[in-house]
């Protein structure tokens, strides 16, 4: 993995990323105006173990802010830094093993998960995201939060009912969206020693990219299937039996496990199936390069944001001309 994610221009254009000396980089956010929605699809899961996206039913979600990128590797120093948080110093990993992904040695800023600042950070837990969440609101006097999962999946349809938010042809997803493409089926059949099914598109990354590279939905947000699955407020449910109506997290009667699981949305780089309604899941404090991460939510109206941020907007802009680049030569 590290030979095929590290490339001398992505790092390039990422070491601009380090904010100023006591300057805090919110996230742009996007205004979504509440409503109600059909939350859920209606394809089977093929896990009773996994949580399933049944039965669809009516949510009214009130208005609130997304992120409308993931949160980056960049963004997520600035509060290691400023803290010493620890995150753990393994996660799991691509792996010729029975399941094909194995846990060993590897953190948030390890460079073959981590090549370049404005790529989404991974290899961390759903603990460190919230832990990221209070500190940028303690630094902000904004209440910063995971998005609940009706929350997600409203912004994420920004008002379709198709499966993707751009409609139902899945050979168009790779315009939208950073998935198990050819060239990452490729590269993850060399990891784990084996092929699996065909992909369907070229999306031009193997792994993780630059946040924002693809086509944004009809609310603005970028990456919202693709690149990482993104992790949620609500823990495991294995389907939406007795689910809130009103948008909220769901937080009680969690499905009993081992240890506790959380809901994660969105897929991932390796994700072969990034229909909107697709769940997926993981411990709380069990990190992964496979690909979750996660972004933030706000309630109450936008307000004005700090310079920092279009800083960020700025530098983010040359991060994504670089990768363009680096993928123009890579033909």
């Amino acid at each position: 993995m590290q030979s095929t994610l590290l490339f001398s221009l992505a790092l390039m254009a990422s070491t601009s990323a380090a904010a100023a000396a006591g300057s805090v980089t919110e996230p742009p956010m996007v205004a979504i105006k509440g409503g109600t929605f059909a939350m859920g699809g209606t394809i089977p899961g093929t896990s009773k173990d996994y949580p399933t996206d049944q039965p669809v039913h009516d949510v009214r979600v009130a208005s609130f802010q997304m992120a409308k990128y993931e949160v980056t590797v960049g963004q997520f120093r600035q509060f290691v830094e400023a803290t010493g948080h620890k995150t753990p110093t393994e996660c799991w990993k691509f792996a010729g093993t029975e399941w094909g992904i194995e846990m060993a040695p590897g953190a948030w800023n390890t460079p073959a998960y981590a090549p370049g600042d404005y790529h989404p950070v991974m290899c961390v837990t759903w603990k460190d995201a919230t832990a990221y969440a209070a500190w940028l609101s303690a630094q902000t006097g904004k209440p910063y939060r995971l998005p609940s999962e009706a929350e997600w999946e409203y912004a994420a349809r920004a008002g379709s009912k198709t499966d993707y938010p751009f409609g139902d042809d899945a050979s168009q997803v790779c315009r939208h969206a950073n998935i198990r493409d050819f060239s990452g089926n490729k590269a993850i059949a060399a990891l784990i020693g084996r092929t699996g099914k065909p992909a369907i598109c070229e999306d031009g990354a193997a792994f993780t990219t630059v946040v924002g590279m693809y086509e944004p939905n009809a609310f603005g947000l970028y990456d919202m299937i693709g690149n990482v699955g993104e992790y949620v407020a609500d823990c495991e449910h294995l389907n939406y039996e007795g689910a809130p109506t009103d948008g909220s997290a769901w937080t009680a009667d969690c499905h009993k496990r081992d240890s506790p699981m959380k809901i994660h949305r969105g897929g991932s780089y390796g994700a072969r199936d990034a229909r909107t309604a697709v769940r997926g899941h993981a411990g709380d404090e069990n990190p992964s390069s496979i690909g979750e991460g996660f972004r933030l939510a706000l309630g109450g109206p936008l307000l004005p944001q700090a310079p920092a941020v279009a800083r960020f907007e700025a530098e983010l802009a040359t991060a994504r001309a670089a990768e363009r680049e680096r993928r123009k030569m890579a033909k």
